[in-house]
């Protein structure tokens, strides 16, 4: 099993623009949606009257959550596209240990794709359990979810929009696909968990 760490030899300079040109090449036309740094808070705002692209809003300059909130998009469903945040409602930090399940439950999916954008991008990725003042929870049980999730969409495929902005980001980015990467399962130290805000729930097809 090789790995799964930085696929390029070379360093990669974390500019947030250059995410804002790939997706913006990738979706701008295809799907009248660009991505959009400086945001207080992440948040994806449909077409209106006022703007005329969908926007995917990323906290300030952050790469990452450039990348988080790129796969949350890649995940959605059409109708889900039409409504503020997807239309789904978030629950803040300080959650119980229910909730956090839940929450965990929703964040498998686009924190899996996350990790393969960041693979693709040749940059560190880092599980987020997102509950600094809420209840302890097993984030070995959450991260290793993720690993399962990522495994299962490199061995039968990604969306069809989230491949196209893998294949943007090996190009880019000069890194090799990810099934070159794969054998039987995951290296356990492929993954560091931290615990910090992303401020998102999201992560269900519709």
């Amino acid at each position: 099993m090789k790995h799964l760490g930085h696929t390029n030899k070379t360093n990669t300079l974390e500019r947030a623009e250059d995410l804002i040109s790939l997706f913006n090449s990738c979706f701008a036309r295809k799907e009248n949606t660009i991505l959009v740094g400086n945001g207080e808070e992440p948040i994806y705002l449909p077409a209106n009257a006022d703007n005329q692209f969908n926007q995917v809003v990323f906290t300030r300059d952050y790469f990452s959550s450039a990348l988080h909130e790129i796969a949350h998009w890649c995940i959605a469903g059409k109708q889900r596209r039409t409504k503020i945040d997807y239309g789904y409602w978030y629950l803040p930090d300080g959650r119980d240990a229910q909730q956090q399940a839940s929450f965990e439950a929703v964040e498998v999916k686009p924190q899996a794709l996350e990790c393969a954008f960041s693979l693709a991008a040749n940059v560190k990725f880092r599980v987020s359990i997102d509950n600094l003042q809420g209840e302890e929870t097993c984030s070995k049980n959450f991260e290793r979810a993720v690993e399962r999730q990522l495994l299962n969409y490199i061995e039968e495929g990604f969306s069809a929009r989230a491949q196209l902005f893998l294949n943007a980001l090996h190009d880019f980015y000069n890194t090799e696909s990810l099934d070159s990467l794969i054998d039987d399962s995951l290296n356990n130290d492929s993954f560091e968990i931290k615990n910090t805000p992303i401020n998102t729930e999201y992560g269900v097809e519709v």
